[in-house]
């Protein structure tokens, strides 16, 4: 039985009545409209928004015509559908694109629906910062997270290595690494996947260092030298087959969580985030868990945050932006629709919702929520939103740099220069 057929049935008991008052206004609401709506995520995630919408149809009537895709094939598509002017009504939104979204007019603010339509009592003031874009709210998010080292628990145990915790630090990943590739298990799989690549991973290593990915005026926040050390950290590991090869790592398309180098069996770790442990453990039969990505040294924290997992904002375009609002209320105030949820986005906002969902969390469930609530001093404070190409610089810029160092194509050093020249240039457009 699927996820989506359970969540039908569950409709079908005491949790629709539930839906129809749990937030005080569902009889009130206009009937029989339809709202559009476009998120990324794999089928575990669908199955639990649908199991949403079926409740918030229950509640007012009103349809949820919804669809999905893979992270790497979203943006392109909500990117054509927004300059066509045919955005959908709901569109989930990344704390990397929000400004740029914000500032284009593609997503609409939501202040004039707070109160009303929109209802934030009790919401986590941080996260809610989070959704603001130059003082004005634009996104709701639906969950805190952070990002996260995704573990193979049974390679690990396999190859009789320790699995990486809280303390380990990068030159341990290399000692660690060496005795997994050792031990030669299933095929030659590596430790860890290749992270240069990995805007998240980057990002921590260099707030680690007191180091920022962009300054809160929009600029880099680090020079050539940082990258040029970071390429050559992972062209280490490369060389000496800790990470796996260039070949395997090309085989991550960004997209669905199938090719990803854990479940395709070629590391043993890979950067993740939080909420995603429970996608992933849907599609092994291996045992994983999360843990944070290693210290730069013994001791040295800083480089996580607890990030708004992803919103959902209301397009700029949309005719039904006040029902659209109030399906966002619905979505993160609703008892409900929070046991459908669970953590899979993140850790709820609204201490209710927070507390009706935790004694039902399965094991999956249990260790992102306690991991997200016990960061200790990995915790630094949040970064603000990045410029507005932030995500050109980490879709065609690092993503292809770190493939052409790869594989020899360019050198760390060229890499790292041609990275803050590029990058630059692209935010001077941007501006």
């Amino acid at each position: 039985m699927t996820l989506r057929l359970d969540r039908r049935q569950f409709l079908m008991g005491s949790s629709a009545m539930l839906a129809a008052g749990a937030v005080g206004m569902g009889p009130a609401w206009a009937q029989n409209a339809t709202l559009r709506q476009f998120f990324w995520g794999g089928q575990n995630r669908a199955d639990r928004t649908y199991g949403v919408n079926d409740l918030f149809k229950a509640a007012t009537g009103n349809t949820v015509d919804s669809s999905f895709l893979g992270w790497g094939d979203y943006w392109p598509k909500l990117a054509t559908e927004t300059a066509g002017g045919n955005a959908p009504d709901i569109v989930q939104m990344d704390y990397r694109y929000i400004v740029e979204y914000a500032k284009r007019g593609a997503i609409a603010p939501l202040d004039e629906f707070v109160g009303g339509a929109l209802k934030l009592d009790g919401f986590d003031a941080d996260q809610l910062e989070g959704g603001k874009v130059d003082g004005k709210l634009y996104g709701i998010s639906l969950g805190a997270n952070s990002v996260a080292q995704l573990v193979n628990i049974a390679a690990f145990e396999e190859a009789g290595v320790e699995a990486p915790n809280r303390d380990t630090t990068y030159d341990e990943i290399r000692e660690k690494g060496e005795a997994f590739k050792a031990a030669n298990i299933r095929g030659g799989m590596k430790i860890i996947a290749d992270g240069s690549g990995s805007e998240p991973m980057l990002d921590n290593w260099l707030r680690q260092k007191g180091l920022a990915l962009y300054t809160a005026d929009g600029k880099l926040g680090f020079d050539a030298d940082a990258v040029i050390e970071w390429f050559t950290l992972w062209q280490g590991f490369r060389n000496d087959g800790i990470c796996v090869s260039a070949e395997d790592q090309a085989l991550d398309t960004n997209g669905p969580l199938e090719t990803t180098m854990v479940v395709m069996g070629k590391a043993a770790m890979m950067p993740s985030n939080s909420n995603q442990l429970v996608a992933f453990q849907t599609l092994m039969t291996d045992p994983l868990t999360i843990t944070n990505y290693p210290r730069i040294a013994p001791g040295v924290g800083g480089g996580h945050y607890r990030k708004p997992s992803m919103f959902f904002s209301v397009g700029g375009s949309s005719a039904n932006k006040e029902l659209a609002a109030q399906y966002l209320s619905f979505f993160v105030n609703d008892l409900g629709a929070a046991e459908v949820l669970g953590v899979e986005r993140g850790i709820p906002c609204i201490d209710k919702t927070r507390e009706a969902v935790a004694p039902g969390l399965d094991e999956q469930n249990q260790i992102a929520l306690n991991f997200v609530a016990n960061l200790g001093d990995l915790l630094g404070p949040l970064p603000p939103p990045p410029p507005a190409a932030a995500g050109e610089i980490d879709i065609s810029l690092l993503r292809v740099l770190s493939q052409e160092v790869a594989f020899g194509a360019r050198s760390p050093e060229d890499a790292g220069q041609y990275f803050v020249s590029e990058a630059t240039a692209i935010l001077q457009r941007a501006s």
